[in-house]
């Protein structure tokens, strides 16, 4: 996946377009472009091997502008997971479509009767 990345010149290095080799030092700033979000980050320190994300955490500082967090936030709100049926449920009948439907339409009013 990052490798695809630095290839299609979605991830840069001090505004310089890198190789999946390319070793990263300390204090360089990595710009990442991924979905049409533009992330900004500094690197603190350096990890011998890999690590689970908690403990990467404090390896490196998110300096990704507010105004492009908020688009993130803006764009991810309401987009949960799609409906579950038990297993071996089947299709919803005709009425339970009906009812999920009225569901789904009582939610967004209520929704936009936040924003406004």
């Amino acid at each position: 996946m990052a490798t695809d990345a630095c290839k299609t010149n979605r991830i840069k290095i001090n505004d310089k377009n890198v190789k999946p080799s390319y070793l990263v030092r300390v204090g360089e700033r990595v710009n990442v472009y991924k979905e049409g979000f533009n992330l900004t980050f500094e690197v603190v320190a350096l990890i011998n091997k890999r690590v689970s994300a908690t403990l990467a955490q404090p390896c490196y500082k998110n300096l990704t502008p507010e105004e492009e967090l908020n688009k993130y936030k803006d764009w991810f709100i309401g987009k949960g997971a799609p409906e579950r049926r038990e297993k071996g449920a089947g299709r919803p009948t005709k009425r339970e479509r009906r009812e999920i439907d009225d569901f789904k339409d009582d939610y967004m009013l209520w929704d936009d009767d936040l924003d406004g």
